[in-house]
């Protein structure tokens, strides 16, 4: 058995090959940039009114003014700004010539017809000035970023319609068990709904990751070793949940072995978690994951998401927040590290929550994040401050 850190080493060291691809840019939420997007053009691409107001001269604000044209926003101005007359303007639109600043609406008052005076001493230009937000040839977006909603506007105010993109990888899951039925099927005497391949299909879609879904295997060699082959030749990566703990029936690894698959790790000091596997050939990496569902859901953001982005050359950091245990937290095992779900105090504390182990799944739709208790720790006081893995 071996330590978290030492798990996360082993599969952080490996890493697969992915290619590029070009996409249309309003798809591509979630993506890995695989190049730097450039502007085309300055950004604003002309100096243009931050406000409603009226265009003019500095030296004439205190002066009566005549109104001279209406620009409205994506119209080129007509006529040039000259002493003691203004431009009515729009929000976005072009500055005229002549004019160096923009009075807005709310402090003017109309004279007479087509005149106004400011109802002020002094303003701001309140213009936007050509390139002053981004230069053209300028990086707006750095290659290895993950596409953000902000990026996708960004893209489409600098032209770049098809940005490069790294390959997302083809993922397999399967879910091992005799006991395991679909969740349309009511699961009666000893059998139970198959939750883990649809939660970890949910946490690769949260990823933009569409997966394959093999289903649920009964537990028999013959049976394992087809699907996991079969996932294997079609998918680089395969996450397989149950069939790896010590039982009479937990058959994975000695499959993983006969299908040539170089096992790194099979247990880790982490609870829950601990029978996991990791596994990899020249063309596939196989995780085998415990069988019950808060297990597959802490090590799939522990391991498997963080090698997933690794591979995709995305330099992923989980959120963790520094916040004060408002209970004490104790535990009789210390020999492994313990990842637990808590929930946060509308103090910004971090309370914790009922928990009664790895089958526990409903506790973590109230969880905010996890924290972690290092191994050979019993107890972390209230009032301390703890590290929260934001989920």
């Amino acid at each position: 058995m071996i330590t978290f850190q030492e798990a996360y080493d082993r599969v952080i060291r490996k890493k697969l090959t992915l290619n590029t691809e070009r996409v249309q840019f309003q798809s591509s939420l979630g993506r890995i940039l695989a190049e730097n997007i450039v502007s085309d053009i300055d950004m604003p691409p002309f100096n243009k009114s931050a406000m409603d107001g009226y265009a003019c001269r500095h030296e004439d604000i205190t002066n009566e003014l005549s109104i001279i044209e209406t620009i409205p926003a994506g119209h080129i101005p007509k006529k040039k700004v000259t002493k003691n007359t203004c431009s009515k303007i729009m929000t976005g639109a072009v500055i005229p010539d002549g004019a160096d600043c923009v009075i807005i609406i709310e402090k003017t008052t109309e004279t007479s017809t087509d005149k106004i005076r400011f109802m002020d001493d002094n303003t701001a230009d309140n213009i936007c000035i050509k390139g002053e937000d981004i230069k053209e040839g300028s990086i707006v977006i750095n290659k290895n970023t993950i596409i953000k909603p902000q990026h996708i506007a960004v893209m489409a105010s600098v032209g770049c319609v098809k940005p490069l993109v790294v390959s997302q990888p083809t993922v397999g899951i399967i879910s091992t068990g005799s006991e395991l039925v679909e969740p349309s099927e009511k699961a009666q005497g000893a059998k139970i709904r198959n939750s883990n391949a649809y939660q970890l299909a949910a946490q690769l879609k949260f990823m933009g990751i569409d997966a394959k879904n093999y289903g649920a295997v009964q537990d028999s060699d013959e049976a394992i070793y087809s699907v996991l082959k079969k996932a294997m030749d079609e998918n680089q990566i395969v996450l397989l949940s149950g069939g790896v703990s010590m039982g009479d029936f937990d058959l994975v690894p000695g499959i993983l072995k006969k299908l040539n698959l170089d096992i790194k790790f099979d247990r880790i000091a982490v609870k829950p978690g601990k029978p996991t596997t990791f596994a990899s050939s020249e063309n596939n990496i196989v995780f085998g994951l415990p069988g019950n569902p808060v297990s597959v859901f802490v090590i799939f953001e522990l391991l498997v998401k963080p090698f997933i982005y690794h591979s995709m050359l995305y330099d992923y950091s989980p959120k963790i927040v520094p916040m004060v245990l408002t209970e004490t937290i104790s535990r009789k095992r210390t020999e492994r590290q313990s990842f637990l779900p808590v929930a946060v105090t509308e103090n910004s504390e971090v309370i914790p929550i009922p928990y009664h182990g790895s089958a526990h799944i409903n506790a973590m739709c109230s969880s905010a994040g996890l924290i972690s208790i290092p191994a050979g720790i019993k107890e972390i006081k209230k009032g301390q401050t703890i590290d929260v893995r934001q989920i």
